[in-house]
């Protein structure tokens, strides 16, 4: 699973009001285990999961697991 992240718009942590910088994360989601490049905290390491990635290729994913 890749995703591009738009790394021109400034994220900031709500909690830690540092800048999120892209990283690979480990995600686990149902059974599958993913890498993918994310934004991410670098104080309290919270990750930022877009709307396209949640409502696009977990969609996916989830039906994908669905149909087996």
């Amino acid at each position: 699973m890749e995703t591009k992240i738009d790394t021109q718009i400034p994220w900031i942590c709500d909690k830690c009001h540092q800048a999120l910088v892209a990283q690979k994360v480990k995600v686990r989601y149902l059974e599958g285990n993913f890498e993918v490049d994310l934004l991410k905290c670098p104080t309290c390491h919270m990750v930022f999961i877009s709307e396209d990635l949640a409502l696009g290729k977990m969609l996916e994913v989830e039906k994908g697991l669905e149909d087996k």
